[in-house]
C-alpha cells in the first residue's frame, strides 16, 4: 500500500561522506525519489539540474540564504539594517528554485542580535517575510518559516511552532506556511500528534529526527511509527524530510543506518511495508 506522503533525503545532513553533487545518486540508491537541501548555493544550478535528471529525483525544498553560516549566523530575517541583503537572498533563492522546479523555500528567522529588542526583531522579521512571500507568490511558490529550538540554538527568535503560527496568523499571507520539524518541536512544546492534527492545513513540510541526539528515528523517545500512521490517517500528502544526523558517522554510515525505515513499516518512496 502506498502512503499519501513520501520521504525526502536531506542532502545537507545525509550522505555527507561525499561532496554534495554526489549525494543525489547515493540517495537514489537508497530508494529516495525526493531530496531537499539546506543551502544549494555552493553548486551551479546546471550541476544540480543534471544530478536531479540523472537520478530521476525532484528537489522539494531549500532554504533562503541565511547570512554567514560559518561565522555562526543562522538567518538574518530578524536583523535590522540587513534588509537589502535579505532581499538579495530572496532573489538568489528564486534563481535556483525556479529552474529546478522547487515548489517552496524555507526562511530561518535567525538569532536575535543582543543589541536589538525582541519587538524590533519581530517587526523586521514581519516586513522581510511579507517581502519574501509576495516575491514567491508571483511565481506560485510557498514560503515556509521554521521554528528552531532555543535549547540547541540559544536566542533563535522563532523557537517554537506556536510562535510561528501566531506570526503566520498576524501576517495573513496566503502562501506563508509552517515548516514543522518534529525534533525541534519536541524539544520546545511536545504534543506532537495533537499539534499536527490541529494545524495540518497550515503545515507545508515536515522534517524528522529523533530526540535526544537528532539521529535516526527509533534512536530516541519519539514514537515515529505512530506519527507516520497518524499522518496517513490525517491525509498529509506532502514530504517528510529526513534531516537527521546519522549515528554512524563513518563513511557509509547513512546507508547502514537506513534500516529505521523498514523498522517503522515504511520505504523511502512512501510505500508501507
Amino acid at each position: 500500500m502506498r502512503s499519501m506522503f513520501t520521504f525526502s533525503a536531506n542532502l545537507s545532513t545525509l550522505f555527507t561522506e561525499v561532496p554534495l553533487a554526489q549525494r543525489f545518486a547515493l540517495a537514489r540508491a537508497g530508494g529516495f525519489c525526493a531530496v531537499e537541501c539546506q543551502f544549494p548555493y555552493a553548486l551551479p544550478v546546471a550541476d544540480i539540474a543534471a544530478a536531479l535528471r540523472d537520478s530521476g529525483q525532484r528537489l522539494v525544498l531549500h532554504n533562503l540564504p541565511a547570512g554567514d553560516w560559518a561565522a555562526g549566523e543562522r538567518g538574518i530575517a530578524c536583523h535590522p539594517g540587513r534588509e537589502a541583503e535579505f532581499r538579495e537572498g530572496v532573489e538568489r533563492a528564486l534563481a535556483y528554485a525556479l529552474p529546478l522546479g522547487v515548489p517552496q523555500l524555507n526562511c530561518l528567522a535567525g538569532v536575535r542580535p543582543s543589541a536589538v529588542s525582541e519587538a524590533e526583531a519581530l517587526a523586521t522579521l514581519r516586513e522581510n517575510l511579507r517581502f519574501a512571500a509576495q516575491a514567491l507568490e508571483r511565481h506560485g511558490l510557498r514560503l515556509l518559516i521554521e521554528p528552531i529550538n532555543s535549547v540547541d540554538m540559544a536566542g533563535f527568535l522563532i523557537d517554537r511552532p506556536s510562535k510561528a503560527l501566531a506570526l503566520i496568523d498576524a501576517l495573513g499571507l496566503p502562501n506563508l506556511y509552517l515548516q514543522y520539524d518534529v525534533y525541534h518541536a519536541q524539544r520546545m512544546e511536545g504534543e506532537l500528534a495533537a499539534t499536527l492534527q490541529r494545524h495540518l492545513p497550515r503545515i507545508a513540510h515536515i522534517q524528522i529526527a529523533d530526540n535526544p541526539g537528532r539521529a535516526e528515528p527509533g534512536s530516541g523517545e519519539i514514537n515515529y511509527r505512530f506519527l507516520f500512521d497518524w499522518l496517513d490517517r490525517m491525509g498529509y500528502a506532502g514530504c517528510v524530510g529526513c534531516e537527521y544526523f546519522p549515528a554512524d558517522t563513518t563513511p557509509g554510515g547513512t546507508a547502514r543506518g537506513m534500516g529505521w525505515l523498514a523498522a517503522h513499516g515504511r520505504s523511502p518512496d512512501g510505500h508501507t511495508l
